[in-house]
């Protein structure tokens, strides 16, 4: 063979090469199988259901049907109609607020009971939504103990079960068996790499965009049938390009690698809202030192964002503790500053989104730095910080 076929051959083949290796990433692109939506997605029509479903190649949506022991979410029963109306598999979740074996059957009996009367059919789904605060204070062991009993109550009521958790938590602050799980994990890149391939679900994306559907969407790809119970749709999506085309889309880098965490200096007085573990490092693994109560006052010398969190570090006789403020977002959820603050006076008919939009907030971190979340209570003639 001559040197210029020869040449010709192996462009040809490294062509090909490149080619299968493009189609391979493709390939691996996580897919927009399944979301999960709450109250805080408003609102949602058979319309956006729809389309999801004939543009993006939704087969399944997770709706959120309670959370603790007396929170019901508003939108659930009207979410799993307008689901069904779209065609697809519908699923429920409950926000965990357990700490101990009997709330979490407690939470189970209350979840079950808000389940039927919302609608969500006998087999589908009703998962154990868990990554509070609450399962944080508690060792492994008592969450598995938990977990299992929320998941054998939940059968209880016709319900399949299973574990939503990050991917930090999952077999860290609990077991997360194979063939098992629906694990949340957002990485830099999403191409190129089938996370959780062993659990039945990897939620890769908090910020998902659909064309007719306000804000972001949790998104998640199922690597098991598990969620849509081994059934196949009896509508398929009207538009498969356009289904490709979003997934690609949705796949795209939207995440920026975090620059390496540094200390910086903060010379701060908080008093916590709850009562948070002191560690012997900036992290969740670390050793406890001590359980500080709710309304412990901390002084505190550094700061520092890694792990998920937000760390700071307080000096003690024998060095130093350190604490989470809360999540890496910066918001300062399990700690108020002891800086002056302005205030807002309730009035007849506010509500946590009125003040918000008023002041320029979120409303959970309105909720939140006011030790309270969304679902709490306001008065007239109650003050609330909003700066």
């Amino acid at each position: 063979m001559n040197k210029h076929k020869l040449k010709a051959l192996i462009l040809m083949v490294g062509a090909i090469f490149m080619a299968f290796l493009m189609f391979n990433i493709t390939s691996q692109a996580a897919r927009m199988d399944m979301v999960d939506v709450s109250n805080n997605n408003g609102y949602m029509s058979t319309a956006e259901y729809t389309s999801m479903r004939n543009e993006f190649g939704v087969k399944t949506v997770t709706v959120k049907i309670s959370e603790g022991g007396t929170y019901k979410d508003p939108y659930a029963a009207s979410n799993i109609a307008n689901v069904q109306a779209a065609g697809m598999y519908i699923n429920g979740y409950h926000f965990a607020r357990y700490a101990t074996k009997a709330q979490a059957i407690a939470e189970a009996d209350f979840a079950g009971q808000t389940a039927k009367s919302a609608g969500l059919p006998v087999g589908a789904v009703l998962a154990t939504d868990v990554e509070a605060e609450e399962q944080n204070n508690q060792s492994k062991a008592t969450n598995d103990v938990n977990n299992k009993a929320f998941m054998e109550e939940i059968q209880k009521f016709g319900y399949r079960a299973d574990i939503y958790t990050s991917g930090s938590w999952a077999n860290n602050k609990m077991t997360i068996k194979g063939k098992t799980g629906w694990i949340a994990a957002y990485p830099y890149v999403v191409s190129g790499k089938n996370w959780y391939s062993t659990n039945h679900a990897w939620q890769w994306s908090s910020t998902a965009k659909f064309r007719i559907s306000y804000g972001g969407f949790d998104v998640s790809q199922l690597n098991s049938n598990y969620y849509t119970a081994d059934q196949k749709s009896t509508i398929k999506p009207t538009n498969k390009d356009a289904v490709k085309a979003n997934n690609r889309k949705a796949n795209k880098n939207t995440y920026k690698p975090a620059a390496s965490a540094k200390w910086v200096k903060e010379a701060k007085t908080y008093t916590l809202k709850t009562a948070i573990k002191l560690r012997t490092g900036a992290s969740t693994s670390s050793n406890t030192i001590t359980i500080l109560p709710a309304g412990t006052t901390v002084k505190t010398d550094q700061a520092i964002i890694q792990g998920d969190y937000r760390w700071v570090r307080q000096s003690r006789f024998n060095g130093y503790g350190y604490l989470a403020t809360g999540p890496a977002s910066n918001t300062l959820e399990y700690v108020k500053s002891g800086a002056t603050h302005t205030y807002y006076t309730v009035k007849s008919g506010d509500s946590w989104w009125a003040i918000a939009q008023r002041n320029g907030l979120n409303m959970t971190t309105l909720a939140s730095q006011n030790g309270k979340t969304i679902y709490t209570t306001i008065y007239p003639g109650q003050r609330l910080v909003v700066r």
